[in-house]
C-alpha cells in the first residue's frame, strides 16, 4: 500500500518567502500596519491562534513567521475555480466547512502537525462586526489539546478601525499585530477543557471601541446597513448610509460616525455611542424577539444573486436577481427560474461570508446569497439561529448563539 502524500511541501516555503515582501508593502500602504516578527519561533512547529479583524489578517500572521503557515480556511476560499487551485498549490490551506463541525478538517490539522507544519486558526471563525472579539466555540480547546503543539497567541489591534468588516473602504489610522503570549504544552495539558477554553478566550479578547485611536474617513458610516437592522425606536428596520451619517429609514433617527469610532446623534435619541453597544443591543433584542406573527408575513425581504457552492471546487450561478424572504420557520427564494422553500428544520447551518454574502447549508447543498450593495446577511443568520433555539426549547438565561 502506498503511503499518503505529505500535505507539507518544500514549495510552500519558497512561495511564502517570495510573496512575503509583496504583502508586507500592502500591509504598510493600505492598512498602516506594524507587524512584529516572532523572535521565539525557533525550529519548532506551532499552533497559531489569532483574533480576526480584517480581510488581510492571514497575511499579518504570515509576515510574523519565517516558516510557511497552513491556514484553516473556509469553503469560500476553495470555491473560486482556477484561483483556488493556485492557492492550494502554493500554500495548501486546510479546508473547513464554515459554521459546522468538520471532522475531516480536524484530521487534516493533526496530519499537518505530525508532518512538522505550523497551523494558523482564527477561532472566531469570523471577522468581528463590532470591534469586539466574537464568540469562540469551545471546540478550539479540544483541537489544541489534540495537537499538543506550543501555541502562539496572535493579537491584531486597530484592524477594525482601519477596515471594519462592514465597510468597503479603508481608513487612515494605525494598527498593530504580533504574538503576545506563548503557551507551552506543559502549561495547558493539565488544565480542564473549560479552563483552557477560558484562557484562550481571555488572551484573544480585544475591544476596539474602548481605545482612543482615530481612524479618518470621509465615508466613515458607509456600510453600517450591513450590520445594523434594529432601531432602538422602531425595532426591526432598514438603515441607509451616506458619508459619515447613518439614518433609520422608518423613523429618521440619524447619527454621525466619527473618527473616534463613536456615534454623535443628529436627529432623535440614540442610547449608545459605539457599534459594539448597538450590536449588543441588537443581539439582545433578537434573543427576545417573538417570531410568531411572521409565519405568513415576511420579516425581511431582499433582492440578491443566488449561487450554489460546489464544495471546495467552484460556484455555480443559479440566478442573478432573486427575492429572498425570511419567515419564522423558513427562507423563501423566488426568481424567474428558481423557487425554493428552505425550511429551518432542513437547514444545517447559516453563515455570513465576507461583508455581503450568506451561505445556507441546506441538506447536502450550499446556497450562497450575495449583494455587494447594502445587503445585510447578518439579520438572516441571526433570525435562523434564534428560531432554531426557540424550536429546541432553549431555557431563559441559556446562552443563545446567533451565528455570524
Amino acid at each position: 500500500m502506498k503511503s499518503a502524500k505529505k500535505w507539507t511541501k518544500f514549495r510552500h516555503k519558497i512561495a511564502t518567502n517570495l510573496v512575503r515582501p509583496f504583502f508586507g508593502r500592502i500591509a504598510k500602504r493600505k492598512y498602516h500596519a506594524t507587524v512584529d516578527t516572532f523572535d521565539g519561533e525557533g525550529n519548532r512547529n506551532w499552533l497559531v491562534l489569532a483574533n480576526h479583524q480584517t480581510d488581510f489578517d492571514q497575511f499579518f500572521v504570515g509576515m510574523a513567521f519565517r516558516r510557511p503557515i497552513y491556514y484553516v480556511a473556509m469553503e469560500d476560499v476553495f470555491s473560486k475555480g482556477f484561483v483556488s487551485r493556485l492557492i492550494e498549490w502554493l500554500v495548501a490551506p486546510i479546508p473547513i466547512l464554515k459554521a459546522t463541525t468538520d471532522l475531516k478538517a480536524i484530521k487534516t490539522c493533526i496530519r499537518v502537525a505530525r508532518e512538522g507544519g505550523t497551523i494558523a486558526l482564527f477561532p472566531e471563525g469570523n471577522r468581528t462586526y463590532s470591534g469586539k472579539t466574537c464568540y469562540i466555540k469551545p471546540g478550539v480547546a479540544s483541537l489544541a489539546k489534540k495537537l499538543g503543539l506550543p501555541i502562539a497567541i496572535f493579537r491584531i489591534e486597530g484592524g477594525y478601525g482601519v477596515k471594519p468588516r462592514w465597510a468597503d473602504n479603508a481608513r487612515n489610522g494605525e494598527m498593530h499585530a504580533g504574538v503576545t503570549r506563548v503557551l507551552e504544552p506543559a502549561e495547558y495539558e493539565n488544565l480542564s477543557k473549560e479552563e483552557f477554553y477560558d484562557l484562550i478566550c481571555n488572551e484573544l479578547q480585544v475591544n476596539e471601541p474602548q481605545t482612543d485611536a482615530a481612524f479618518e474617513s470621509d465615508r466613515a458610516a458607509e456600510g453600517l446597513e450591513r450590520v445594523l437592522y434594529v432601531c432602538p425606536h422602531c425595532g426591526i428596520a432598514e438603515f441607509e448610509t451616506s458619508g459619515d451619517t447613518v439614518t433609520c429609514k422608518s423613523c429618521g433617527l440619524s447619527a454621525r460616525y466619527t473618527a473616534a469610532q463613536r456615534f454623535e446623534p443628529l436627529s432623535g435619541d440614540l442610547p449608545f455611542d459605539t457599534v459594539a453597544a448597538w450590536y449588543d443591543y441588537q443581539e439582545a433584542f433578537i434573543r427576545d424577539f417573538d417570531l410568531t406573527p411572521y409565519q405568513d408575513v415576511p420579516l425581511f425581504t431582499d433582492t440578491v444573486q443566488l449561487d450554489e457552492v460546489i464544495v471546495f471546487k467552484k460556484k455555480k450561478p443559479l440566478e442573478s436577481a432573486v427575492t429572498v424572504r425570511a419567515f419564522a420557520d423558513r427562507f423563501e427564494i423566488e426568481g424567474k427560474t428558481v423557487r425554493l422553500t428552505l425550511s429551518f428544520n432542513d437547514i444545517k447551518a447559516a453563515a455570513c461570508i465576507d461583508d455581503h454574502k450568506l451561505n445556507v447549508f441546506y441538506g447536502d447543498t450550499i446556497y450562497q446569497l450575495q449583494n455587494s450593495g447594502g445587503f445585510n446577511a447578518l439579520k438572516y443568520c441571526n433570525v435562523y439561529y434564534h428560531a432554531k433555539f426557540v424550536q429546541g426549547g432553549g431555557e431563559d438565561g441559556e446562552f443563545q448563539f446567533l451565528g455570524l
